[in-house]
């Protein structure tokens, strides 16, 4: 089987070439860089495992050319984080929505056999106080704000996808990531996790934002490649969408003493209004749940690591990587709730 992973060098998409690679599978990667790393599929690169091409999905005839040869296409690549959300909004639009419909169009054209479209729990936007189903009502904010751009592109790329299953039967499947962590994933771009991992490490003071009261739950990378994987293999799952990660919730503030009490740390933990890191309007979710009742009915997938397990492998990665002495990354915004 050949497969392309658009986004295939950042922290999601590494661990799904990883996961196609160990089941023999030639696989691609198409990644930019832009906030994608070499370091995450170096492994691969030095034993041949990959082909790695360095190109945007905005490049049609690199992706037409890339996909006429695949049978499956994961589609990762989109803009990661949340300061580069607020402060490149046209450039995050533009990546999500066109770059979504390259691959889908591309796809069709192609013949492939399946299309996996990562999309995000952002898309339920301001959604009731309840675990979240995937038939559910979005409430999204004033078009004003960066975010609700964001989640709306998202919510553009499903809509796609479905008009692209509806209309000419191309197989497809969409998954909603719930804050996915773990190894490779890095704070610059304000990822919550890795960030305070940073913070603590280096005895500095742990930044929460907000009064550290919003619950959200934290689901390990290799749980969500599992179940991706699930899915795609599964055609029952065809013109659907799944919600996919852990539906064990946690205040930030706790995660914060949570991550102290692991790396044995004395920092402190500071709040920081919203106002203060953003410098322009921003809205938060108070609790944001996934009800993974669908993914389990249809192909039984169940979250395996909890919380605990998932910050050690986080904390023992960021260790690995860098001194507790090196220079802090600025301090970054919590992220936008998703993994991609």
């Amino acid at each position: 089987m050949k497969v392309m992973v658009t986004g295939g060098a950042g922290f999601i998409g590494s661990h799904l070439a990883d996961a196609l690679v160990s089941r023999g599978v030639d696989v691609t990667i198409l990644d930019d860089l832009s906030t994608g790393r070499l370091e995450n599929i170096s492994h691969l690169l030095d034993r041949g495992t990959v082909r790695f091409v360095e190109g945007s999905v905005l490049d049609e005839a690199l992706v037409r050319d890339l996909v006429r040869s695949m049978d499956r296409v994961f589609h990762l690549a989109a803009a990661v984080g949340v300061r580069r959300v607020v402060e490149r909004p046209l450039e995050s639009l533009l990546n999500n929505v066109s770059g979504a419909e390259i691959i889908l169009r591309t796809s069709h054209e192609a013949d492939v056999e399946k299309v996996v479209l990562f999309s995000s729990s952002e898309v339920y936007g301001k959604a009731a106080d309840r675990p979240l189903k995937e038939n559910d009502d979005s409430i999204l904010g004033t078009s004003s704000i960066s975010r609700w751009g964001y989640a709306a592109s998202k919510a553009v790329d499903e809509f796609l996808a479905f008009a692209y299953h509806q209309e000419k039967g191309l197989p497809v499947v969409v998954v909603r990531c719930f804050n996915t962590c773990g190894p490779r994933q890095v704070g610059r771009y304000g990822m919550v996790i890795p960030r305070l991992v940073q913070q603590a490490l280096r005895g500095e003071p742990l930044t929460v934002f907000g009064d550290g009261a919003q619950t959200r739950c934290f689901s390990y990378v290799g749980d969500v490649v599992r179940g991706v994987m699930m899915l795609a293999d599964s055609r029952r799952t065809e013109g659907e969408v799944f919600n996919i990660g852990t539906d064990t919730e946690v205040t930030i503030l706790e995660l914060a003493e949570r991550i102290c009490a692991i790396t044995k740390s004395d920092s402190l933990i500071e709040k920081i209004p919203y106002d203060k890191v953003y410098g322009q309007p921003f809205e938060d979710v108070r609790r944001r749940v996934p009800d993974l009742s669908k993914i389990q009915d249809y192909v039984g997938y169940e979250p395996e690591v909890d919380l605990d397990t998932l910050l050690t492998l986080a904390v023992e990665h960021i260790q690995r990587e860098e001194a507790p002495s090196a220079p802090a990354d600025r301090p970054e915004p919590t992220p936008l709730e998703e993994a991609i």
